[in-house]
């Protein structure tokens, strides 16, 4: 059911107001000087209601989220913090955060009556679209690389997911915006160039992790998250900002966005927002060239910023994760390398309370295992 407070999508940056819609084409005002800024989930005033604000109450669920969020006092000692905990989205139905989003996604494909999710993913957003399209009843369609890992593709074609293979993000994205112009057809994922973001209201899908952690371990003083165009950050970023607007906590925790080659981190210093900067690495899940308003207003906004953690520093801190019993995906073992830089800044303090997002685990993972 749609929340009746549910009254429209709002400008991330000059607030205008636009009506619900399948398209995700980023704010026009803004967009006519030359500034592309995407948008997002607006509600009516809420007075006594929920701290957090959702866009389908009940939504479509396959039983995803109440992640739990696992507390490593001995990696804490190690690096000196307070507190050290992981928010393991592993433990969602297909194995990744992916899944709050695609609910919330498929939710909104029910409402407006479309018949087929499009997305461009080689990773875990495929086989989570795949997945809860198949269990909705829904067509799915998957702009991918050439180079989609072979279990990847086994799942998508076993799901029924039709498969189209691109070489590049350019190509992936005009085929996923050829297709969301066609009635019928709901984009989960970005098919803007300059970037804009998955879809608005799927993003909310992402708010409740901030609930879940003030309830599990309080109000965290720094989030980790690794970060390719933002959705997980911004999301997580929004629901700590609902919370604090409903007096449910008294300060937002800074959200750091642990990137594998400097994006976020060149646009923060001073590059364009709309640039292209682009990289190699092996943390598959947050690979791109691209930087969004998304991730700049979750990193600004929250006091935080942006951290740059190459791949031998991730495997490295992969195998500290192994050795206390965590399976994590190459980008998500990349954060603990984020928090080592960040306290020998004293960017992070030693009274900390520091949660990582474990975005899924090594299995989900193409690198996977390590070269020795």
């Amino acid at each position: 059911m749609r929340n009746p407070r549910l009254q429209g999508l709002q400008c991330l940056r000059c607030d205008t107001h636009y009506p619900l819609a399948l398209a995700n084409d980023g704010c026009p005002a803004c967009r006519a000087i030359g500034v592309h800024v995407g948008l997002r989930a607006s509600y009516l005033p809420e007075g006594g209601g929920p701290p957090l604000q959702m866009p389908y109450e009940p939504g479509f669920t396959l039983g995803e989220g109440g992640t739990p969020l696992r507390d490593m006092p001995a990696l804490a000692r190690q690096f000196d913090v307070a507190g050290l905990a992981l928010k393991d989205e592993s433990q969602n139905p297909t194995g990744s955060h992916k899944d709050r989003m695609t609910a919330v996604g498929v939710a909104q494909a029910l409402d407006f009556g479309a018949h087929t999710l499009v997305l461009a993913s080689s990773g875990n957003a495929a086989v989570s679209a795949a997945y809860y399209a198949w269990a909705a009843g829904l067509g799915c369609e998957v702009a991918t690389y050439g180079g989609l890992p072979a279990a990847y593709a086994r799942q998508l074609d076993a799901l029924g997911a039709r498969r189209r293979v691109f070489s590049d993000n350019a190509g992936r994205w005009a085929f996923v915006h050829e297709r969301s112009q066609h009635e019928g057809f709901f984009a989960l994922t970005n098919y803007r160039l300059p970037a804009l973001g998955s879809a608005p209201l799927g993003i909310e899908g992402y708010k409740p992790i901030a609930l879940e952690c003030v309830a599990d371990g309080g109000v965290p003083d720094h989030v980790l998250v690794p970060t390719a165009r933002g959705d997980l950050a911004w999301g997580i970023h929004a629901g700590f900002r609902e919370l604090l607007a409903a007096g449910r906590i008294a300060r937002l925790p800074r959200l750091w966005l642990v990137e594998p080659f400097p994006r976020l981190s060149r646009v923060l210093a001073g590059g364009a927002l709309d640039g292209a900067y682009p990289g190699h690495t092996a943390q598959f899940s947050t690979a791109g060239a691209t930087v969004t308003y998304l991730q700049w207003q979750a990193a600004t906004a929250s006091g935080g910023g942006a951290v740059v953690v190459g791949d031998d520093e991730a495997r490295a801190a992969r195998r500290m994760l192994t050795a206390a019993g965590i399976s994590a995906e190459l980008c998500a073992a990349a954060g603990l390398d984020a928090l080592r830089q960040l306290r020998a800044r004293n960017a992070i303090g030693r009274e900390a309370k520091v949660v990582l997002m474990l975005t899924a685990g090594a299995a989900r993972d193409p690198s996977w295992p390590d070269p020795a």
